[in-house]
């Protein structure tokens, strides 16, 4: 028998718009490189996500005044936004833009290339993706970023399993009750047999 427990959380949850952005740039004094940082967003909800991020970069980055995104991972994108008693306008690009990134333009001083991490992103992954989009070293494309993750989750799954399995493997085979005292070898046993070049190897 299974029984379903829903946990109510003891404080009310904080609308998205009003949580802190989960953001990462890139050092201003590196090397220019295709992604300058990682967002890694709550929802796939824009109208939502979008305003925090922005009132935190509009400081560093000058006032944004357009956002550019690849329609695949964004199921609404609003046209305009009202962020910090200004507007800035959203518009999206299908085959000129990398669906994991979100581009950000201001007017006045630049444009800048983010990876978007996926929401539902574990956050070991996340912070992994973090760290390598900020890596002064860096030279992937955000998809070349998600899909090197991808890889690299898979690996560590793969490697977890096979230690798993050995064990498991070793347990079936008496690997934990097979441990005899050192008094039932007899003396001058051989461990183990190498043979010599003239019988073969």
């Amino acid at each position: 028998m299974t029984a379903t427990i829903l946990l109510k959380p003891a404080v009310e949850e904080r609308p998205l718009s009003s949580l802190p952005p989960r953001l990462v740039l890139a050092p201003a004094d590196t090397a220019p490189a295709l992604i300058d940082g990682a967002w890694w967003p709550r929802s796939r909800d824009l109208t939502a996500e979008l305003p925090a991020l922005i009132e935190v970069l509009d400081p560093l980055w000058g006032r944004i005044t357009r956002v550019t995104v690849n329609p695949t991972f964004w199921p609404v994108i609003p046209r305009k936004l009202p962020v910090q008693g200004h507007m800035v306008h959203v518009g999206w690009f299908e085959a000129e833009q990398d669906p994991h990134e979100l581009l950000l333009l201001s007017y006045t001083v630049g444009r800048w290339d983010l990876l978007v991490i996926p929401p539902e992103t574990e956050p070991a992954t996340a912070a992994r993706l973090m760290a390598t989009a900020t890596d002064p070293s860096r030279s992937l494309t955000a998809t070349g970023l998600i899909d090197e993750a991808e890889r690299f989750r898979i690996a560590a799954e793969e490697a977890a399993g096979s230690d798993s399995l050995r064990e498991a493997v070793w347990d079936s085979e008496g690997g934990h009750d097979a441990r005899r005292p050192a008094s039932h070898v007899s003396a001058g046993a051989p461990i183990d047999h190498v043979p010599t070049p003239a019988e073969g190897m």
